[in-house]
C-alpha cells in the first residue's frame, strides 16, 4: 500500500514543534506476520508477537547518472564504425556506386557527433544519430540512405556499449 507523507503522516514522529515538511513523498508499508505464522515450529515459543506488524518506510525514487562522454573513446569508435561501415557498404556496388565513401563519411560524422556529445555508456544508445543519417543521406540525395542508416544502426547495437565496457574496464585508457 502506499499513502502520503504530508502533514499528517509527519506529526506521529516528530515533535509537535518541528515544522511540517513542505513536499509530499509516497509512503510504502506492509504487514508482517509474526514469527508464528511465517515458522508454526516456533509457535509454542514466539509469545512476543502475536499480532502482525505494520512496516512503514519511505519510498525515495533514485535517479541513475550516466556518465559523461569520454572523447577519447569517441575517438577510437568513430574510426572502428567507419572502417567496418566502409567494408559492408563496399560489398554492395549495385547501391552505392562511387559514392560510398561519401555515405560513409557522413554517417561517420553524424555518430562522431553522438558520441562526443550525448552517448554516455550502456543505456545511452539513442536511435536519433542514425535517423539522422537517412534523413541527411536523403536531402545530399546520395544512394542507399535506408541501407547505411541500418547498417550503421546494427552495427552500433552490436558494438558501441560493449566497446565502452571494454574501455572503461582498461586500467591505462
Amino acid at each position: 500500500m502506499a499513502v502520503c507523507a504530508c502533514k499528517d503522516a509527519f506529526s506521529l514522529f516528530a515533535p509537535a514543534s518541528a515544522p511540517a515538511p513542505t513536499i509530499c513523498a509516497p509512503l510504502s508499508f506492509s504487514l508482517i506476520s509474526p514469527p508464528s505464522t511465517l515458522f508454526p515450529s516456533l509457535s509454542s515459543s514466539a509469545k512476543i508477537l502475536k499480532k502482525p506488524i505494520l512496516a512503514i518506510s519511505l519510498a525515495v525514487p533514485q535517479k541513475y547518472v550516466y556518465p559523461d562522454p569520454i572523447p577519447e573513446f569517441a575517438d577510437k569508435e568513430t574510426q572502428k564504425f567507419k572502417a567496418e561501415l566502409l567494408k559492408k557498404l563496399s560489398k554492395d556496388k549495385d547501391t552505392f556506386g562511387n559514392d560510398c565513401e561519401k555515405v560513409v563519411n557522413i554517417c561517420a560524422e553524424i555518430f562522431n557527433d553522438f558520441l562526443h556529445k550525448e552517448y554516455g555508456g550502456p543505456g545511452t544508445l539513442l536511435v536519433e544519430p542514425f535517423t539522422d543519417m537517412l534523413v541527411v543521406l536523403k536531402e545530399k540525395k546520395l544512394p542507399g540512405a535506408p541501407v547505411a542508416a541500418r547498417a550503421a544502426l546494427l552495427w552500433a547495437q552490436n558494438y558501441v556499449d560493449r566497446d565502452w565496457e571494454n574501455w572503461t574496464l582498461q586500467p591505462d585508457k
